[in-house]
């Protein structure tokens, strides 16, 4: 099969994976202990869940929008 019908190259497909990857870390950096009735936790406040997961998972999803735009290089038209 001819690789100029495709839309993507391995290169993209490495962008997409790192961008998963880094939204996944993102969101695992969200997690925590959870507030109860009974009992508050006063980490759902710190600065890694509010500040720094949301900045990991845009830079993820930005990541995974250039990976999709970018067009691979020898698919010029002829």
């Amino acid at each position: 099969m001819n690789r100029e019908k495709f839309a993507f190259d391995k290169v993209n497909f490495v962008l997409l994976a790192v961008g998963m990857v880094v939204v996944i870390i993102g969101f695992v950096l969200m997690t925590g202990p959870s507030s109860s009735p009974t009992h508050f936790e006063p980490d759902i406040f710190s600065a890694r869940r509010i500040k720094v997961a949301p900045l990991v998972c845009l830079l993820g999803f930005v990541s995974i929008i250039y990976a999709v735009l970018r067009k691979p290089k020898g698919t010029g038209e002829k």
